[in-house]
């Protein structure tokens, strides 16, 4: 059924979708360093291999853990579970990314992670990159540890508003597009502007949680769904000012660049 363009429920709708689908673009491009890691040292059949296994196991759990929240939980026990986790998550991008900002911490850094992999994968003996079941092993791990966050977040926003069809397909749209951008420009990942794409999903997570959470203890927030525009441009702010106070009374050793783990998530 189509939905009016400017009604509550297309604007929850929206939001969900732009919150699954940077979520998922974010660890997505994570879990493509692996993998791309893993091809060029120990063979890309294995690693591709490990992916796709990683990948459907994903999925399995999306539809079978969704599909069971939605039939057999109360809505506002589900609603108040799912905000929970939303906001418990939110706060933890946030926290990460407003400590990067405020440059207490490094940025994470793509192109580290590479090379760290890529090191790890090249010590020791050598074996047949086609039967080097190592190699099948970590693609696998790399993906199913990054798109762990991605199967919460899809299960959170989907199931709480009853929509986790398109949960998954903004989830799925968002691993397509990295995949397909990944094979055409797979060393320069690092340019992909991840502490900012935290920041958002951070900030959207949180609004989704703590309205959520509201919903399923019973509140009537003002305005509905439409709430939502409201959180999400209040916790913007907050962000913003939490930053610029954090930058100015905080002052970070130059040597945290060199002591701090690049690959640190």
């Amino acid at each position: 059924m189509m939905l009016a363009a400017s009604s509550p429920a297309t604007t929850s709708l929206v939001g969900l979708l732009i919150a699954v689908f940077a979520a998922s673009m974010v660890e997505m491009v994570e879990a493509l360093t692996i993998v791309v890691a893993v091809g060029t040292t120990r063979g890309w059949r294995n690693a591709l291999r490990g992916a796709v296994a990683a990948l459907l196991v994903l999925g399995v759990l999306v539809g079978a853990a969704g599909v069971a929240l939605v039939k057999y939980t109360p809505i506002d026990t589900l609603r108040v579970v799912a905000g929970t986790v939303l906001l418990l998550l939110g706060l933890s991008w946030l926290r990460k990314a407003v400590l990067r900002s405020a440059g207490l911490i490094a940025l994470h850094d793509e192109d580290a992670i590479f090379s760290r992999t890529v090191k790890s994968l090249s010590d020791g003996q050598q074996v047949s990159k086609t039967q080097d079941a190592q190699g099948f092993v970590v693609a696998f791990k790399g993906v199913f540890v990054e798109g762990m966050e991605v199967v919460l977040i899809v299960i959170g926003l989907g199931a709480s508003q009853h929509r986790i069809g398109w949960a998954a397909l903004a989830a799925g749209a968002a691993a397509l597009l990295v995949a397909g951008v990944g094979a055409l420009v797979v060393r320069q990942l690092s340019e992909v502007p991840e502490n900012l794409l935290k920041t958002v999903v951070g900030v959207m997570l949180t609004s989704f949680g703590t309205f959520w959470i509201g919903e399923g203890a019973g509140m009537r927030w003002p305005g509905s769904d439409a709430t939502l525009v409201v959180l999400v441009a209040g916790f913007a702010v907050l962000t913003v000012l939490l930053i610029g106070w954090m930058r100015r009374t905080s002052h970070p050793a130059p040597e945290i660049a060199k002591t701090r783990d690049p690959v640190a998530s």
